[in-house]
């Protein structure tokens, strides 16, 4: 585990990739605390992964400033993906399945 130096700011790492465990880890050794609006049980998820965070990895925030990850769903809650909906590149064919239906 790596110790920060006692600046004033901190940059923010990237959460997106780690496991729970591990997120909670380097947010301590950065001096910055760990929310996730998705799993109130924060401390005891593991094995989730981050999927998204804010403020974004790279961003200079002041030490103890709190970082919101969201997290992969678990088993049982849907099996996918945590529900990010942005725009999907490139757009569907016009006609829709049913072009996509025609052999």
């Amino acid at each position: 585990m790596r110790i920060a130096p006692r600046t004033r700011d901190v940059r923010v790492p990237r959460f997106v990739g780690l496991m729970a465990v591990d997120a909670r880890e380097v947010a301590e050794a950065e001096g910055l605390l760990l929310a996730a609006a998705d799993r109130p049980d924060l401390l005891s998820t593991v094995v989730e992964y981050v999927v998204r965070q804010y403020p974004p990895a790279g961003v200079e925030v002041p030490r103890g400033a709190t970082v919101t990850v969201w997290f992969d769903l678990a088993s049982g809650e849907g099996d996918g993906g945590a529900g990010v909906r942005e725009p999907r590149r490139p757009d569907p064919a016009p006609g829709g399945v049913q072009v996509e239906a025609i052999p």
